[in-house]
């Protein structure tokens, strides 16, 4: 039995400017299950962030619905967008965001440490999920010490530490050679299987997206499913 995870209506997100009114989501429909790898595919500048940033709590629709974990986003106030970008999203960027003077160890840490999580449990999570991504005799290396395959590698596992219903992944493999976006896209959609994590992934990556159970081209403002 399937459980909607998030569900977008009509989703629409306009940027005005003094000399222009750009419309780059127009009445965007989707639907994610629990357990669900969606991706998305289209070019770039098309929508595909903002449509991330929205679901995120990042940024804001000009309309339409977007319900996560049973909760309008729009609705919540700030304390509770806070709440759930720590606990229900995990969040995957083109570019790592590691703190740099933190240990790879340390950076997935933090995020469970600060949800409230107590230290040693923290910490215990934070080492097996760098050991299930294949880097625990890396862990005590700063993020400017690792490989960019590694860095990324050690946001995934960030991305898993709160234990969120649904991981975003905005070009998570845009910024790697060929070898590392397969093993990184690999590594995504392995975690999230084992995990029964739900998963939003938009890339230009035709072949990245394929590893989807559903696929949507975004196009024009609005998705269209391959």
């Amino acid at each position: 039995m399937t459980s909607e995870v998030l569900s977008i209506k009509n989703l629409c997100k306009e940027y005005v400017s003094q000399s222009e009114r750009l419309c780059v989501l127009k009445g965007l429909d989707l639907s994610v299950q629990k357990g669900e790898r969606v991706c998305v595919i289209g070019k770039s500048g098309n929508g595909k962030s903002t449509l991330l940033n929205i679901v995120g709590g990042i940024d804001s629709a000009t309309s339409g619905s977007v319900v996560a974990g049973g909760k309008e986003i729009s609705s919540l106030d700030e304390d509770q967008i806070a709440e759930y970008r720590a606990k229900f999203v995990g969040l995957v960027f083109q570019f790592h965001y590691l703190l740099k003077d933190f240990t790879a160890l340390e950076n997935v840490f933090l995020p469970a440490y600060m949800a409230g999580f107590p230290k040693a449990a923290a910490m215990e999570k934070a080492k097996k999920l760098l050991s299930d991504v294949g880097l625990s005799e890396r862990a005590a290396h700063l993020p400017s010490e690792l490989s960019g395959g590694e860095r990324q590698r050690v946001a995934v596992a960030r991305a898993l530490v709160n234990d969120p219903e649904l991981i975003l992944a905005d070009e998570p493999t845009g910024n790697l050679d060929p070898a590392n976006s397969a093993m990184i896209g690999d590594l995504l959609f392995d975690s999230t299987s084992r995990y029964n994590k739900s998963l939003l992934l938009v890339t230009h990556d035709i072949g990245l997206a394929k590893k989807g159970q559903s696929v949507y081209e975004l196009k024009d403002g609005a998705l269209h499913r391959k």
